[in-house]
């Protein structure tokens, strides 16, 4: 598997969801741009899919065993506010139940450069729990 292959893919859906997020739905071109993301998300589950679902699923063994891994494009952030380093506000990724912060809204969210799954927890916490 090509890191920077998997980097640029990532880059590429990000920048989709976020051109999709910016338009109302009533935009002619709506419709389009989310078929054009659809797309990508397909051919990137296929593509990298069976790599990322490993990673996640030791990443959910160790952090959240009771979450269920879902697909890695549902780990993608909406919007990453204009930040060139792909870090999104901890609102952004899947809610995990970790068992390192208990009671508190922890998510897991997949990023580019480099590559990796960030768990954040509210505000205040941020941190690396994968890298490619």
């Amino acid at each position: 598997m090509n890191k920077e292959d998997l980097n640029r893919a990532l880059i590429t859906l990000i920048e989709k969801k976020q051109a999709l997020h910016k338009l109302s739905y009533d935009n002619p071109r709506y419709d389009d741009i989310e078929e054009e993301l659809h797309d990508l998300e397909d051919d990137f589950n296929d593509e990298y899919g069976p790599y990322l679902e490993e990673v996640l699923e030791k990443v959910h063994e160790k952090l959240c065993p009771d979450t269920d891994v879902l697909l890695p494009t549902a780990y993608l952030p909406n919007d990453i506010g204009g930040d060139t380093d792909y870090l999104p506000s901890h609102k952004e990724g899947v809610w995990v139940d970790s068992d390192e912060f208990p009671g508190k809204e922890a998510r897991l969210v997949l990023v580019p450069n480099p590559t990796r799954i960030i768990l954040s927890v509210g505000k205040k916490v941020r941190k690396e729990v994968w890298t490619a």
